[in-house]
């Protein structure tokens, strides 16, 4: 027994245990230092930056937007006007304030509690994260906010610029305007740097160029103590903002102001274009609306409500709506039948009150209607008095659907124009396929004689008209219609960019074809029923009227599309505009009457009040 104890007490045994201990201390020790080395040196970021967190705050610097500017680079079109942004960060209330803060805001931001409540979601409660709560907050909502912001612990108020449109509606069609982004909008753009509370261009230029406009938000910091008390700090450094760049469009300020007004509160639209560039002078659209408008605390209600609208002003007329062209038609068909030869210059055809097509009668009609017809007339008589049973036979009896299809495609009907705008609609070109497909019955000849007339099943948009009619007067050749004219920079206005006209169709047809063909057109308003209207001393306009049948009595669409002067030594100086008003308006052939009006005040430099004055001083018998 003594010897068991004294082998347990043997110095073997008690170094044994000495050495264990000394390891479990050691690997103890070891550890101790592991986590403090690995607190202290390894996580040490991570504990840095949750601290960087938790002290510092942030607030966006909005970024102003590029302004737009007409071709003159002096009249703002779309600027920005100073607001209130008021932001919430959850982090800084506690979160059994945050209901509260949240409905005392509600009413005195004038919006909805659930608004705020769906912007502030429970999960976000321990955000660091500003919440941008409303924009557009009125000078004196904020004083009262300044005056109780203790009260609202985590909220903080910003200037921010908006949009401001000088011109209303005149210029909403072209213009476009903003919004914010949508969270599906955001799913789209999130990688170009949008972010949820950015303000984008919803339509029009606003809407086409937004990447050149939008700019890139800065951040303002600051340090905050365990209170959330601002305290300073050196080493905190703003992020400053970067400029949007201005736009300058190729819209004349004044010429929009006569188109919009010529056309006044007539459904339709009207558009001025450059036809040795390109380049749109004036482009209006009635219904419009005010951009203005969608700015405000309630945009989603006044979207809502023009949406409504069985008037539909969000479409742009020139771009977006299609009608049948009717006897504009005819230019297309008399510079078709000069190139195919199908019928001499001097020859002529017997017309008659009616043009038979198997148990239809197309008849004449307008302000040279007789009731046995025109009698013997050659193809400039024709287009000067709009036959309908010249241009009936020629297109059914000389040219044929083929011929006729051809050339409009050529010209560009039933194709967009390549316009900088996001919506623009083809039209409609029918041909013997397209009807098969569409209504299961063959072309006949029906089909070819309301095709010669532009009736039927054609559309087309006034932006295409005035290309056609920019394809004669250029011999052919037909540049990309376009808005923007440069880009500058927003802050020096220096030239970042400028848009060189390209060319968008090539028509190759005779010199004397194309030549033959404006001097019918000039015709038309020289000896024609439009000679009357225009009055404009040394201006000679040419051009072609028409009146589109819907199927309703007593309602046609007006046409009227032109170009001035007809003959110049500068190309630069002509100009083609193209007036439509809708069938849904009361009768009055006003497209040629609008057309006077531009006309008359582009060519004495005169604004729209000048140009009716001096029109009834020359005693315009339409005013």
């Amino acid at each position: 027994m003594n010897s068991s104890v004294d082998r347990a007490h043997s110095p073997i045994t008690s170094k044994f245990r000495t050495i264990i201990v000394l390891v479990i201390f050691l690997a103890i020790t070891l550890v101790y230092a592991l986590h403090l080395f690995s607190m202290q040196v390894v996580d040490q970021y991570v504990y840095l930056s949750r601290a960087e967190v938790t002290t510092r705050r942030s607030s966006p610097i909005p970024a102003k937007r590029g302004e737009i500017y007409d071709r003159s680079y002096s009249e703002p079109l779309a600027g920005n006007a100073l607001a209130f942004a008021v932001d919430f960060t959850p982090a800084d209330a506690p979160n059994s304030e945050i209901p509260r803060i949240l409905s005392e805001l509600a009413r005195l931001l004038d919006v909805s509690e659930d608004s705020l409540h769906r912007r502030v979601p429970t999960r976000a409660y321990n955000s660091y994260n500003s919440i941008e709560l409303a924009g557009n907050v009125n000078y004196r909502t904020i004083v009262q906010l300044s005056e109780t912001i203790q009260q609202f612990p985590g909220v903080n108020f910003y200037s921010r610029p908006i949009r401001h449109y000088p011109h209303g509606s005149s210029m909403a069609h072209v213009l476009g305007f903003v919004g914010e982004i949508t969270p599906e909008e955001l799913q789209i753009l999130f990688n170009q740097g949008y972010t949820a509370q950015s303000i984008i261009g919803k339509a029009g230029i606003e809407r086409q160029y937004d990447s050149w406009l939008q700019g890139k938000d800065g951040r303002r910091y600051r340090r905050v103590d365990a209170q959330g008390r601002q305290v300073p700090d050196p080493t905190i450094e703003d992020v400053p903002p970067e400029l949007g760049h201005n736009l300058v469009l190729s819209i004349d300020a004044r010429i929009q102001e006569l188109a919009v007004n010529a056309l006044g509160s007539r459904t339709g639209s009207a558009v001025v274009l450059k036809p040795s560039t390109g380049e749109i002078l004036a482009m209006a659209s009635y219904p419009s609306f005010d951009p203005t408008a969608f700015i405000g605390r309630d945009s989603q209600q006044v979207i809502a409500r023009l949406s409504r609208d069985a008037r539909a002003p969000f479409i742009n007329r020139a771009a977006q709506a299609a009608g049948s062209p009717a006897s504009t038609f005819k230019i297309l068909l008399t510079a078709a039948a000069l190139e195919e030869q199908v019928i001499g210059l001097n020859e002529t055809i017997n017309t008659r009150l009616y043009y038979q097509i198997g148990n239809r009668r197309v008849g004449e009609h307008g302000a040279s209607w007789r009731v046995s017809g025109f009698g013997p007339i050659n193809l400039p008589q024709a287009l000067t008095h709009s036959s309908n049973y010249f241009y009936a036979k020629l297109g059914h009896e000389y040219l044929g659907p083929d011929i006729i299809i051809d050339y409009a495609q050529r010209f560009g009907f039933g194709s967009q124009t390549g316009i900088d705008l996001p919506i623009e609609t083809a039209g409609l070109l029918p041909d013997r396929d397209w009807k098969r497909r569409t209504t299961g019955e063959p072309w006949v000849g029906g089909d070819t004689v309301n095709l010669s007339l532009g009736q039927g099943f054609i559309e087309t948009t006034p932006l295409q008209l005035a290309n056609m009619i920019a394809l004669i007067v250029n011999d052919g050749i037909v540049y990309t219609p376009h808005l923007l004219k440069e880009i500058r920079d927003q802050e020096t206005g220096r030239l970042v960019e400028r848009r060189i006209p390209s060319i968008s169709r090539t028509v190759q047809l005779s010199d004397e074809t194309f030549q033959t063909t404006r001097e019918a057109m000039r015709k038309v308003v020289s000896d024609g029923s439009t000679s009357s209207l225009f009055i404009t001393p040394n201006l000679e306009v040419a051009g072609k009227t028409g009146t589109g049948e819907v199927g309703l009595e007593d309602q046609w669409h007006s046409w009227f599309a032109a170009y001035a002067p007809y003959e110049t030594d500068d190309p630069d100086e002509q100009v083609v505009v193209v007036v439509w008003v809708d069938a849904s308006n009361e009768w009055e052939w006003w497209a040629p009457k609008a057309a006077s009006i531009i006309f008359h005040g582009i060519f004495n430099d005169f604004t729209y009040s000048e140009t009716i004055e001096d029109l009834v001083r020359r005693r315009a018998w339409f005013l």
